[in-house]
């Protein structure tokens, strides 16, 4: 493994020989083309991230998940995750925390631990993706998108504890 980034330089070193093209101005041609789009993202990003912040400190997430809870436990889904389940599509490392919280509580082998971390296996940071995909996408229209993907992790949820109660 300590190989493998020599091996991708000479590689490319190599390969610019062959095809006859100047190795440094490729790599800072890319290096430029980086640059910028991670000028491009920045206002996006933070604007996420600012959303996150304003969700967990105020409290929104709690008062969320104790609003939708007898839809969720109607459906099979204990209102333990449900902060988990508003959380994840905006922030991977929030809803790590609050699945090391789940875990501290619950223990590791219960269902709601378990249906915790099949959620976070199955489901995505919709937002933050989002967010990253559409800044450097020339056509801004998000259509769809954001709605079939929250859909997508919602179904996700939903099959995670069904999956959940036959492994526990």
């Amino acid at each position: 493994m300590n190989y493998l980034v020599p091996i991708i330089l000479v590689s490319a070193f190599t390969l610019s020989a062959i095809k006859k093209v100047s190795f440094l101005d490729s790599l800072t041609d890319g290096i430029k083309e980086a640059f910028n789009l991670t000028i491009r993202l920045i206002p996006n990003l933070v604007a996420v991230f600012i959303a996150i912040s304003l969700m967990q400190s105020s409290g929104m997430s709690k008062l969320l998940a104790n609003v939708v809870s007898p839809i969720f436990m109607y459906l099979g889904i204990p209102k333990e995750l449900l902060e988990l389940i508003i959380l994840r599509p905006l922030s991977g490392s929030g809803s790590l925390a609050l699945l090391e919280s789940i875990y501290a509580s619950y223990g590791v082998d219960s269902y709601i631990s378990i249906c915790a971390s099949i959620i976070m296996g199955s489901t995505e940071t919709i937002f933050y993706v989002a967010s990253v995909y559409f800044s450097v996408e020339e056509d801004k229209k998000t259509g769809l998108a954001i709605p079939i993907a929250l859909f997508s992790s919602f179904i996700g949820t939903l099959v995670a504890c069904a999956l959940a109660r036959l492994i526990v």
